[in-house]
This record gives C-alpha cells, sequence and structure tokens, in this order.
C-alpha cells in the first residue's frame, strides 16, 4: 500500500473534492487495489489447496479490477464497464459450475442479480469507512458459518478477503482518509463477496442467504427508485443516497454512519441465525422493516417545501 501511495502521488491517481463530493480534500484514489493483490496471493499461496474455482476467480477478479483502475484514471463508458462485469462474473460462474446446476432460462436474472450487486456495492461505497467496514462484517460472518455451521469454501479464501479489509482500513477508517476505495476497490470486493455467496447458496440450496446484503439493497434500490421518480438518469453521479444524505445534509460524521450500517448489518446477519428456521419469512420481514426506516428518514431529512435538487445537490 505504501508503494502504491507513491505510484499514485507520481501519476496523479487522486480525488478531487467536486459539489457531489462527501469530502472536501484531495486523496489518493485507488486504494482498493489491495484486494486485487490479497486474490493474487491467495492464488498462489494457496496452491496447495487447488479447486476448480481457483483460477476462474482470478481472471475474474483480475478483468473487474483492471476495468476498475482504469476508470478511475479515466471515465470509461458504461457498456464497456457492464460488458466486463458480466464476463467476469462468467468466469466465477463456470468455477462453480453454474451453467449445469441452474437450469438455463434461470441464468440470465443469475447474471442481472449479481451484476447488480457487484455495482450496488460501488455505488454505496462514497465516505470513509464504509464498504471496508460493511465487507468485513459479512466476511467475518461469512468465516464463522464456514468454521462453525457448514464448510462451503476453504477458510484461507475468506482470510485474505479479512485481511485485505483490515490493510484498507488502517488507511480509510480515519475522519480523514489516507486513500479512497477507489472502482478498483469497490468491485474487487463485491465480486469477491458474490463469489462466497453463491458457494454458500450452492452448498445450502437456499438464496435466503442474501439478507447478508439487506442494508445495502434496500439503499440501492430505494434510492434508485427515488431517482426514477424524479426523473433523473440514474448513471449519473448524485448524492441521493441515505448514507449521503446522513452525512452532508445532517451533518453525522462519516465514520458515525459507516460503523451504524456495518453493525445494523451484523445485527440482522445474527438474527438470521437465531431465526434460521424462518429463513425466507425473517429476510422479507428484514427488508419491509429497512424500507420503512429508510424512507422515514429521507421524508424527515429536508424541508417538505424546498426543492429536492437544493437539498439533494444539483447535478
Amino acid at each position: 500500500m505504501s508503494l502504491y501511495f507513491r505510484i499514485a502521488e507520481k501519476h496523479n491517481i487522486i480525488d478531487k473534492p467536486n459539489e457531489r463530493s462527501s469530502h472536501d480534500y484531495i486523496t489518493i484514489r485507488g486504494g482498493g487495489v489491495v484486494f486485487w493483490l490479497a486474490g493474487a496471493l491467495y492464488t498462489v499461496i494457496g496452491t496447495f489447496n487447488k479447486t476448480p474455482l481457483q483460477y476462474p476467480f482470478i481472471a475474474g477478479l483480475t478483468m473487474i479490477s483492471a476495468v476498475g483502475f482504469i476508470d478511475d484514471i479515466k471515465s470509461l463508458p458504461n457498456k464497456i464497464r457492464i460488458i466486463i462485469h458480466f464476463l467476469s462474473i462468467s468466469f466465477v460462474f463456470y468455477g462453480l459450475n453454474l451453467y449445469t446446476v441452474l437450469p438455463w432460462y434461470f441464468i440470465p436474472a443469475v447474471y442481472v442479480f449479481f451484476v447488480g450487486i457487484l455495482n450496488a456495492f460501488n455505488f454505496m461505497d462514497g465516505i470513509n469507512g464504509m464498504t471496508g467496514l460493511y465487507s468485513l462484517s459479512i466476511l467475518v460472518s461469512l468465516q464463522y458459518i464456514n468454521c462453525k455451521i457448514i464448510s462451503f469454501t476453504n477458510t484461507d479464501f475468506i482470510l485474505f478477503a479479512i485481511l485485505a479489509c483490515i490493510v484498507f482500513l488502517f488507511f480509510n477508517c480515519r475522519k480523514r482518509a489516507k486513500c479512497f476505495m477507489g472502482d478498483v476497490g469497490s468491485m474487487a470486493i463485491s465480486f469477491w463477496t458474490v463469489t462466497l455467496l453463491l458457494q454458500l447458496m450452492l452448498a445450502t440450496h437456499s438464496v435466503a442467504w442474501i439478507v447478508f446484503l439487506a442494508v445495502y439493497g434496500v439503499d440501492t434500490i430505494l434510492t434508485i427508485i427515488h431517482r426514477l421518480m424524479l426523473k433523473e438518469n440514474i448513471f449519473e453521479a448524485h448524492r441521493k443516497h441515505l448514507y449521503q444524505i446522513l452525512a452532508n445534509e445532517l451533518k453525522i460524521p462519516q465514520l458515525v454512519i459507516s460503523v451504524v450500517y456495518a453493525l445494523l448489518q451484523s445485527i440482522i446477519t445474527v438474527g438470521f441465525f437465531l431465526f434460521y428456521e424462518y429463513q425466507y419469512i425473517y429476510p422479507v420481514s428484514i427488508i419491509i422493516l429497512l424500507s420503512i426506516i429508510y424512507i422515514v428518514i429521507k421524508k424527515k431529512s429536508f424541508h417538505p417545501h424546498k426543492d429536492l435538487s437544493n437539498v439533494y445537490g444539483t447535478h
């Protein structure tokens, strides 16, 4: 990471604040490259535990990290990014033998669903500590399941991701961050997380584990719906996510928001363990509850007579 900071400073790979930013200082961008490095190290060091997924995973991780890093330096067209996202997840699907496990008519929906998760992580990566802490809470939960409930993957596969999160958070989880994750990081850690969740779902024959992404999912989907209602271009940058409202309009410290998001997801995960016999009722109930909380906070976060564009920031 220290070496990357020198490279980033030399080549001006930085994030400059603008009217849509949640920070007001120049910061190194692309610190999430540590997640690709962790994946590469796992591939090399973990060769004694070869699995059919190992090389397809690093191939997909490399593709999605590369396009994310390029996008951090120079903005890429949405079409190119989406194509690479689909190709990258295809490697994982191949490594998990998903094309033969699932009926062919389910495959398109699975592609759209999981590529959506990849982009949700990217949308939610906007304040210090957010994606790092949230990902860490998911990874620790997955490691607990893998060690105590059902073994669905190599423990080192999760451990390397956890270590990468800790290293990144050391530089990012501060009032004044040393670096930001960038697209390279948000796409890499979401790709890793999606891969682990797919492994768990296939091992348990249950999709209920998607509740591990409930907090991010509700914020992302309801924000998209909100923007569509306002007839906005959902592919343009904005400040309408709930966490952005909390940070920019209500002036709640960024680290407090990040900790609350991660802690809330952890509580939901623990609840899922406790009420596993209601594995489908529980996720639906949680999503409904989070949606109500989201709507209530958003309605109270601005004066009803104010124009929404003035409250949330203009494009």
